[in-house]
């Protein structure tokens, strides 16, 4: 078995409650409070991407080969660029669905935010193997609750719209299938123990998916 192919079976159970989650739903049907979705902006845009962006970047340098240095640098200039874009449509589109404003400085990361930022930080610093380990999971889950969305959402609804523009289009299969065809190659080629801090850097990853999705429902706030 290829190891994206272990990577997709184990994070299938997670991904099935990933697209049942009330927050992934309530966005498909339009009945998500609009605070919520404003809450997973905030912390997409203004925290979460920018993390990823730099964890891609520490592992591009821990790359050994020129081809990985690569793929992982246009992941850093598309990561920035999906940023900078669903803020401004945010923007424009915030009155017309009825949702705050966004704000106008870099929101404080919530509580799960600031550990799912950790954990790139952390896993980028740690080696190759875990960094792409690390990074697998929200490449793959964007790609398919994005595509689900987009196949599911309810016409005329409330954020029908604003599905459209989250999708990153039919070009980013591309992206996930090298992130993927990256995986195997260092599934073939990695030490079993970097083999096997990959795989539990990548279930951690998946755990933090589900877990940004909660958060993003329930919006949790410091206790001080």
């Amino acid at each position: 078995m290829k190891l994206s192919d272990q990577l997709k079976e184990l994070a299938a159970p997670v991904l099935e409650k990933v697209l049942a989650h009330p927050f992934w739903s309530g966005l498909r049907d339009g009945s998500l409070p609009g605070e919520s979705l404003a809450y997973f902006v905030e912390q997409d845009t203004g925290q979460l991407l920018p993390a990823y962006a730099r964890a891609l970047a520490r592992t591009a340098a821990a790359a050994e080969r020129d081809a990985h240095t690569a793929l992982l640098g246009r992941s850093i200039t598309g990561t920035l660029e999906a940023r900078d874009r669903l803020r401004e449509k945010y923007a424009q589109l915030a009155g017309g669905m009825g949702l705050p404003e966004p704000p106008t400085q870099p929101p404080e990361a919530g509580p799960v935010t600031h550990a799912h930022c950790a954990f790139f930080n952390a896993s980028s610093a740690a080696s190759f193997a875990a960094g792409v380990g690390a990074l697998l999971p929200m490449v793959w889950f964007n790609h398919q609750v994005s595509d689900d969305l987009l196949e599911r959402r309810t016409p005329g609804s409330r954020y029908a719209e604003w599905i459209g523009i989250y999708h990153p289009g039919e070009g980013y299969r591309y992206a996930v299938r090298a992130f993927l065809g990256l995986a195997d190659e260092l599934g073939e080629t990695a030490s079993p123990a970097e083999r096997d801090r990959l795989i539990e850097h990548f279930r951690t990853g998946v755990r933090h998916e589900w877990a940004f999705a909660e958060a993003s429902w329930t919006r949790p706030e410091w206790p001080v």
